[in-house]
Formats: C-alpha cells, sequence, structure tokens
C-alpha cells in the first residue's frame, strides 16, 4: 500500500499538469504555476509545448515524451527524479495519458515510490458529455479504436446502458457513424467539433440525422452515443447478429466456431443466433 500526501512542498514529484484544448483563456493558475516551478517539462511534441510556454512567459527546460520512445525516455525522467528535480507531464492539449502517451510513465515513477500528482484543466471528452444532452451519471470512454476493430468494439459495447464516448478524426467520421448505425441502431448521438476553438459546434440529434450532415466537416471531434435502453437478447438484430459471425469468420473461425463467438459476445443462445445468422444466409 502506497500512501500520498500531494501537497508536501519538499516532496519530488511528477506532476499531471491538463493544458488547453484550443482556447489558451482555459490555462490554470495553478498549471501556470507548475509548469514555472518545476525543473523540467516532459512534452509529447516540444514544438507545440513551446507555443503554450511562450504565451504564458514560462522558461522551464524541455524534454521529449512521445509514445515511440516511451520507455527510454521514462527512464530519463526517473533518473531526473532522483537527483532531486520535479517533473511536469504534459500533452499537445487536454490531459496527458487520455489517448496521449503517459501511462507507462506514471506507473514506472510509482514503482520508484516518487507522487504522482494531478493538475486539472481541460479535458476534451467531459467538455462534449455534459454539454451533450445525454446521460451523464454512467459513461464509456473508448478513445480513438482502430478502424480495422472498431464493428468488433462496437459489438462488445452494444448492450451496455452506458452512454458511450469516442474520438475520431475528420477523413474518418462518416464512416464510424455509419458503422455506428448499422451495429448500434438509430441512438440518440452528439457530435462535438473543435472544443473550445473559435468554430465550436455540437451537432445534436440521432445517428442516422448525423451520418446526413458529415460532408466536408473538419476538426478534432468527440462523439457521444445514447447507451442501450435495455440488456434484453431481442434488442439484437439480425444484422447485427450477421456483422458479428462475419467479423470472427474474417478473423479465420469456422462458421460453427464464430457462432459460438458472436452468441457469447450478444449475450443470446447459440440456437438463438443460429437461427436468425441463417435466416440471412
Amino acid at each position: 500500500m502506497q500512501r500520498q500526501k500531494s501537497f508536501q512542498p519538499e516532496d519530488v514529484s511528477l506532476y499531471l499538469v491538463a493544458t488547453p484544448i484550443g482556447n489558451l483563456s482555459e490555462m490554470t493558475p495553478r498549471a501556470i504555476s507548475v509548469l514555472t516551478q518545476v525543473d523540467l517539462i516532459a512534452a509529447e511534441d516540444t514544438r507545440v509545448t513551446r507555443k503554450l510556454l511562450a504565451a504564458f512567459d514560462i522558461h522551464t527546460p524541455l524534454v521529449s515524451h512521445h509514445k515511440h520512445a516511451e520507455k527510454a525516455s521514462a527512464a530519463k525522467i526517473i533518473a531526473s527524479l532522483q537527483e532531486g528535480k520535479s517533473v511536469a507531464l504534459v500533452s499537445d492539449a487536454g490531459y496527458p495519458l487520455i489517448s496521449d502517451p503517459g501511462s507507462y510513465l506514471v506507473n514506472a515513477v510509482l514503482e520508484k515510490g516518487f507522487p504522482v500528482i494531478p493538475i486539472s484543466g481541460s479535458s476534451a471528452l467531459l467538455s462534449a458529455l455534459v454539454a451533450s444532452g445525454l446521460s451523464t451519471s454512467r459513461f464509456l470512454f473508448l478513445g480513438f479504436v482502430d478502424p480495422k476493430v472498431l464493428e468488433k468494439e462496437l459489438l462488445r459495447v452494444l448492450t451496455f446502458t452506458e452512454t458511450l464516448i469516442l474520438y475520431e478524426a475528420p477523413h474518418r467520421i462518416e464512416k464510424t457513424v455509419l458503422k455506428c448505425l448499422k451495429i448500434l441502431g438509430n441512438r440518440k448521438v452528439c457530435l462535438a467539433r473543435e472544443i473550445t476553438k473559435k468554430f465550436e459546434e455540437f451537432y445534436r440529434g440521432t445517428l442516422m440525422e448525423l451520418a446526413g450532415e458529415l460532408s466536408g466537416i473538419k476538426g478534432e471531434m468527440v462523439l457521444v452515443i445514447e447507451g442501450a435502453s435495455e440488456r434484453l437478447a431481442p434488442t439484437i438484430t439480425q444484422q447485427q447478429i450477421l456483422a458479428s459471425v462475419n467479423t470472427y469468420i474474417s478473423a479465420g473461425m469456422s462458421t460453427k466456431a464464430a457462432l459460438k463467438k458472436a452468441s457469447e459476445e450478444l449475450g443470446i443462445s447459440r440456437n438463438e443466433a443460429y437461427r436468425r445468422y441463417h435466416e440471412l444466409c
């Protein structure tokens, strides 16, 4: 058991500092103070962070910490902590570790016994959620989902009642929305675009309505989707069964094995999956 008291001024620490996701006026006084006072700032992209520091007249030395060399840079950061230097970790925008590098570093730092202290601030997923008009009581953040496994991931969460949140790139948003419509059905949705920036925009409606509004859309996007209304097998459509089975067949399974796996994933009996699958085939 490790017990941490964050406000011990003599302690050398790793600070996780949230930075603005577009609007510089959302930089918090505490974030500015920490970035000014630490000995080093570890940045996902030093070029991006250098511009942020210049805007607030911060001159703390920068080191790189990106996902392609996370282990090597983590070792250097830990060495700095062991030398008595406090370090702040930032990503290009928003919270470190949320679809950004840092998870390996945090665990490595904790293993060495150093405090890890969060400095709160902007979060694209939370901003989109609270303005979506959908349930905020329980939600599931999926982050950026690899397009190759998107259908499988949507099938996995098909019966979850939690509000679903995804990040998506503009060149993939149309295909992603259509896949969501195909697998999840025509649920309520909110697409938040360019949060906190000049062209901030929210699309609220259904997945079917949203699918017709996406031509040429640009910017950083958060997709917030209504959760399933109930966890009952009758809500599973034949198209969803077909998509699940075909996903496993594409992965090399036999039809029999794919039907078994799909039935387990969708929460229906193998006989029900077999019957409804072969009605379409």
